[in-house]
């Protein structure tokens, strides 16, 4: 788990300094940090931030720190007779419990790892402790939940644990759809678009047809469902979904990957076509307009994450990958318009 906070915007340095990385372990420790950033930019290390902090039997409800691991959740969970096996083995979820409930990850069933959670503690940008329940501002809850970790370090996370054992036991395999055999790639391309149902074979058609007409190698096809949840309000489970992966060939140049960004476009392009649309956690070479018709909310949730970070100094993979894609957008129409 791993967060930058800048100086703000316009803030002079005296010199150029590289910013030192910071490791938490606690709450107290993460505030101080946070509050240190304010004048000095820094790298914020929370994978120590990685116990058990309460358990309460009674309301079936565990604590964990944001860093905690599936795979500890489990074994500490499976002295208790609960069975979480599943999610500590499922290929593609976040191997901690923080960057699941962040990227809004589907779990062994299907359904986000969001829906299992009760309650959160986040410290902000600029080191204040705030929670939230479903009951307690509920409005922070789901904007922070699935929200990619742009406003603030979550440090804690309750969840429910029978949503999660009853998730891990209807575990649902992804279903590896047979391709022509051909000769290895130098390097995958990968996209996930979301699909109604209804609509998967006439899109698995559209995609066998783009892969031919761009003369590209199909490596592979997954499919697996998802289930609706309402948890988020940056929300990619607004109904019940076919997540198709699709694996092409590509080779190692910059003009294959160029190409391998067109070829994801025309991909999502044929998904919204249908109805469909992809997780926002992956928002690599998507456009604009594609990220408008998906997710309509985006705006207002960047607008939040302005109000909360209004010197926009907390930054990590995905805030970046967004800001980077926005602003190619809008320099490739000033020079198209020059």
């Amino acid at each position: 788990m791993y967060a930058t906070l800048t100086l703000p915007a316009g803030e002079e340095l005296s010199a150029p300094r590289r910013s030192p990385t910071v490791r938490v372990r606690s709450a107290d420790e993460l505030r101080n940090a946070l509050r240190q950033a304010r004048g000095q930019a820094l790298t914020l290390d929370a994978s120590g931030m990685d116990r058990v902090l309460r358990v309460d039997t009674k309301r079936g409800l565990l604590e964990v720190q944001a860093a905690a691991s599936w795979a500890e959740l489990a074994k500490y969970l499976g002295q208790h007779k609960i069975d979480l096996e599943a999610f500590a083995r499922l290929p593609g979820l976040p191997s901690t419990v923080g960057e699941s409930v962040s990227l809004a990850s589907p779990g062994p069933d299907g359904l986000p790892v969001c829906a299992h959670v009760a309650a959160m503690t986040l410290v902000s940008p600029d080191g204040d402790l705030r929670r939230a329940d479903r009951e307690t501002n509920p409005e922070l809850l789901k904007l922070v939940l699935g929200g990619q970790g742009a406003l603030g370090v979550l440090y804690s996370l309750t969840l429910t644990t029978e949503s999660l054992r009853q998730s891990a036991a209807n575990a649902v395999a992804p279903v590896e759809l047979g391709v022509p055999e051909t000769a290895p790639a130098a390097a995958t391309g990968t996209l996930e678009c979301l699909l109604p149902p209804q609509e998967l074979d006439a899109y698995l058609g559209d995609v066998r047809s783009l892969i031919e007409e761009r003369r590209l190698a199909l490596l592979g096809i997954s499919v697996r469902r998802y289930l609706a949840d309402d948890s988020c309000r940056l929300n990619w489970a607004t109904r019940e979904w076919a997540g198709v992966e699709i694996r092409f060939g590509m080779k190692t140049t910059l003009g294959a990957s160029v190409a391998a960004a067109e070829v994801r476009r025309a991909l999502l392009a044929a998904a919204i076509a249908r109805g469909g649309s992809f997780p926002i956690r992956d928002a690599r070479d998507i456009t604009r307009a594609q990220l408008a018709a998906c997710y309509p909310m985006l705006n207002d949730f960047l607008a939040e994450k302005r109000r909360g970070d209004p010197a926009d100094r907390l930054h990590n993979a995905w805030t970046r990958r967004m800001a980077a894609s926005l602003r190619a957008e809008s320099c490739d129409v000033r020079w198209a318009r020059n």
